[in-house]
């Protein structure tokens, strides 16, 4: 199993009262992450794609942000999660040229994750009027396999379909060296993830909640991407999870960071804006928040496998349960409040002494996928 980094640009109504230039120091702040992630030996760094969701999420332009990182990093591989590739919100060749330039800029470096929007409140503002959110999944349907003939046509041969259109054109630049970055999906619901094995997409695994929740899950896209017709050049075979990760020397201090950490602050936010995601019981309706997190509140949360969060053996012990469920690659949700200082020792710690017992293999998944690919002009 690998390791990834998602960030979001998370500002925190109290932070923004407290720091009259919250939003900027938190952005910067989550670029020294992914730098330090980069450092620490993981693989992988996501960055969201979200447009007019206070508190919640405030990085909204992540191809300048990527474009940003893939000359402040070496190695590690940066993802769009997601680019929108709705023509509403993106022109799909646009959308393609960012993904290519991205490509060069990062020396191969670069993971296409594409999604629909968060929720009806995003969704809406691009696509006012509608009231089937699933809508958009008609105009995405329409769009994603057109990427890797705008890459691998020499003149892709253009589009007319019932959401956008374009005439025949060179799509300039190509993506570096073979192939095309491997592309994934932002699932939503559990129904996606067939839907992504189908395709031969990976699949950005946002709405698994707890391990338990995992290995029914991935056995779908596992069983669908057998039998893929890849849309792309070669079938991503690959789930991506989410999880809070909090480490420390010792397990009370990890405990103690995460009740400081504002979480069901995040949690509420989440459910707030991500309207399209399966609900669980006893989340509220915003503004009504979840209760603050206390120790026992934390400790029932990592009992239930729902955050990972201890010193660096517990944090080990359970990384392994989302690698026994099946997961490809597990990414941690790390600017959930908690101070700098504590989220860099945090990467730094799990890089130290989780990373290396797990993810043994020096070549990332998706490189060896892309050099494989046949690269034949579709």
């Amino acid at each position: 199993m690998e390791f990834g980094l998602f960030v979001q640009g998370y500002v925190p109504a109290a932070r923004a009262q407290a720091d009259p230039e919250a939003e900027h120091h938190a952005l910067m702040e989550e670029t020294e992450y992914v730098i330090q992630a980069d450092k620490s030996g993981f693989k992988y760094a996501w960055a969201s794609e979200h447009h007019f969701l206070e508190e919640y999420s405030h990085l909204s332009a992540n191809d300048v942000y990527l474009g940003y990182l893939a000359h402040a990093t070496e190695r590690i591989h940066l993802g769009s999660g997601i680019f929108n590739p709705l023509a509403p919100v993106n022109h799909p060749v646009k959308v393609a040229e960012k993904v290519a330039m991205l490509d060069h800029l990062s020396a191969g470096r670069f993971e296409f994750g594409s999604g629909r929007g968060a929720g009806s409140h995003e969704i809406l503002g691009f696509l006012p009027g509608i009231t089937d959110m699933n809508h958009t999944k008609e105009i995405w349907e329409e769009t994603i396999a057109e990427f890797p003939k705008m890459w691998l046509q020499d003149e892709y041969q253009g589009f007319r379909g019932k959401h956008w259109q374009l005439p025949p054109r060179k799509v300039l630049p190509k993506p570096y060296g073979r192939s095309h970055p491997a592309m994934w999906y932002a699932a939503g619901s559990p129904s996606s993830y067939a839907m992504a094995g189908k395709k031969g997409l990976g699949v950005l695994g946002f709405s698994v909640q707890k391990v338990a929740d995992m290995e029914w899950v991935v056995d779908s896209y596992k069983n669908a991407v057998k039998d893929a017709e890849p849309v792309g050049d070669f079938v991503n075979d690959n789930v991506m999870v989410t999880s809070t990760a909090i480490c420390a020397e010792t397990h009370h201090k990890a405990v103690q960071i995460a009740v400081g950490g504002g979480l069901n602050y995040l949690q509420s936010l989440l459910f707030r804006y991500h309207d399209t995601f399966p609900r669980p019981d006893g989340i509220p309706q915003w503004p009504e928040l979840l209760p603050e997190y206390t120790e026992e509140i934390i400790e029932l949360l990592i009992a239930e496998e729902l955050m990972i969060c201890g010193d660096p053996d517990e944090v080990l012990r359970q990384c392994k349960r989302w690698e026994q469920a099946g997961a490809d690659q597990l990414s941690f949700g790390l600017p959930i409040g908690v101070s700098y200082e504590d989220t860099v020792n945090t990467i730094k710690l799990i890089g130290e002494h989780v990373i290396p017992k797990i993810d043994t293999d020096p070549v990332h998944r998706t490189t060896r996928f892309r050099q494989a690919a046949g690269t034949t002009a579709r």
